[in-house]
């Protein structure tokens, strides 16, 4: 009996280590969250999604003036949807800017921390961000 339940214990111990990985989520691990950066451009595609919401934009680079294919990542839509956005929220063909995390690779991609469309930011936690 005492051989079963030390066997079912190293078991389930070895089960519980390898199953970790497919539990954990990616974090923000890519993002630099001490290096914020700030674009402006005109949305390509609004990807309204899961595991994360995609706003897609095209912006001129100041120093070389060539416009960029900039990518920026939200949270969950189910979040987005507690403060207030829709899939209509940001269009194709918007102009918004969005200030956010840098790529830790220096890609043009960011976590979006802030969002302003219009002139006027878009709450990204239920209105408490506004």
């Amino acid at each position: 009996m005492r051989n079963k339940v030390t066997l079912s214990l190293i078991a389930f111990g070895i089960l519980f280590v390898v199953s970790g990985p497919a539990f954990a989520h990616h974090g923000a691990a890519a993002y630099d969250s001490s290096k914020m950066v700030t674009v402006t451009g005109t949305v390509t595609d609004f990807q309204f999604v899961n595991p994360h919401v995609l706003i897609i934009m095209d912006a001129k680079d100041p120093s070389t003036g060539k416009i960029e294919k900039w990518e920026g990542e939200l949270t969950s839509p189910n979040h987005l949807a507690r403060a207030g956005w829709t899939k209509s929220t940001i269009k194709p063909g918007d102009e918004v800017t969005m200030t956010g995390s840098a790529l830790k690779s220096g890609a043009p991609a960011m976590a979006i921390r802030k969002v302003m469309k219009d002139g006027q930011q878009i709450g990204l936690m239920g209105g408490s961000d506004n």
